[in-house]
């Protein structure tokens, strides 16, 4: 199956949110050896002015790749996971991710462009709070390898 070049300028809207917890942080920065106690210890993030522990930057990619699983999952995409390669992966962060935050993301694809018999597909989540508040956002890139390649 090809890809479908109309996916280019379609949006996904947010759909569940996703709940930051504390241990959800503390999981995370240890499973990517950040190691700043303002991950860890709420004694030490209040202490630097947070509310709570601060999520490590690369933490906002477990609501990225929730929304980026709506793009993959539509059959109108036409896009076949066990032939991806994430490419790239950029974050733009317009806030700390902090424990207690209640997050959504909306996708939205950027650019499909056709490579050989695959494509390059550059998507963009745009991370909020249920309340409206930015948090990040992130940009992605996956080349979905045409058959025989």
């Amino acid at each position: 199956m090809t890809i479908n070049p109309d996916l280019q300028g379609r949006s996904y809207p947010a759909t569940d949110s996703y709940v930051v917890s504390r241990e959800k942080i503390r999981e995370f920065a240890r499973s990517v050896k950040a190691a700043s106690a303002v991950h860890f210890d709420v004694e030490a993030a209040t202490a630097l002015g947070y509310r709570d522990l601060v999520a490590p930057p690369t933490f906002a990619i477990i609501v990225a790749q929730r929304a980026d699983a709506q793009l993959v999952e539509d059959p109108e995409a036409g896009i076949d996971f066990s032939r991806v390669v994430h490419t790239s992966q950029r974050f733009t962060h317009h806030r700390p991710i902090i424990a207690g935050d209640e997050l959504v993301a909306e996708l939205h694809v950027d650019q499909v462009r056709a490579m050989g018999g695959g494509a390059m597909i550059t998507t963009r989540a745009e991370i909020s709070t249920i309340e409206g508040e930015k948090t990040a956002t992130t940009t992605s890139s996956i080349l979905v390898r045409g058959e025989g390649q």
